[in-house]
């Protein structure tokens, strides 16, 4: 292989890697702001669950105080009820009984629902704040740090590359990468990889000796060719 071309081969595939890092590590602070939000949304829920449980609790007291006083009620009518005269005064007292009773019915009813109620709350309010988020923000800090130890290293190893590549060829390089995005593009079934333009045969044959530095005629990229893996034979 023309020692040039390797060497432009390696410039492309390092400036790859620390576009993949770079990219990795600017995702990091919109994935923690989706967790930020998850997070303020879980203690959103925690604190709407204490105040509707504070309120449950209000109103069960209420309920309960109404019932203390509907059962002196009703104990004072049958007081009253060994006093009365006449039957239609009996009656009535009775009447009377009877709806105190309907009453404390009702407000039981209601304070056995304000306790099913509660008993839910009560959960909500005891869960932790999401954990799964808290954990997942701490992966992401320490994968944070490591793209960060990662970048670091292969920008160093694409310093040390390009280095290496003659001034022309890492003009060209540069030239070509600033208007494509990627300098280099591998020569393949006589197309070029990356604008599938089909390549003249004779060029494609050339190419394939990879013994020098040819530019794709059509998006100016860098040809390369890289062998198909050898076949490897079955195991009789």
């Amino acid at each position: 292989m023309h020692a040039d071309l390797d060497a432009l081969i390696r410039l492309h595939r390092a400036e790859s890697e620390l576009r993949r890092v770079e990219a990795e590590l600017a995702a990091i602070p919109t994935a923690k702001a989706e967790l930020d939000a998850a997070l303020q949304g879980e203690r959103a829920r925690w604190d709407a669950a204490k105040a509707a449980l504070d309120t449950s609790q209000k109103y069960r007291k209420q309920h309960e105080m109404a019932v203390q006083d509907l059962e002196a009620k009703r104990s004072k009518y049958k007081g009253q009820l060994m006093e009365v005269k006449t039957n239609k005064e009996y009656t009535a007292m009775l009447h009377e009984i009877e709806g105190v009773e309907r009453e404390i019915r009702s407000r039981e009813d209601q304070i056995l629902q304000e306790m099913e109620q509660a008993e839910t709350l009560v959960a909500e309010a005891k869960k932790e704040q999401d954990e799964k988020s808290k954990a997942e923000g701490r992966i992401l800090d320490e994968r944070a740090r490591t793209l960060q130890e990662e970048l670091a290293r292969v920008t160093a190893t694409r310093d040390a590359v390009a280095q290496g590549v003659p001034q022309a060829r890492l003009d060209l390089f540069r030239r070509v990468a600033r208007l494509r995005g990627d300098a280099l593009a591998e020569a393949r079934d006589e197309r070029c990889e990356a604008c599938h333009v089909r390549l003249r045969p004779q060029m494609f044959m050339e190419l394939k000796r990879n013994e020098e530095v040819v530019q794709c005629p059509s998006c100016g990229r860098v040809l390369y060719y890289e062998p198909p893996p050898p076949v490897v034979a079955p195991t009789p």
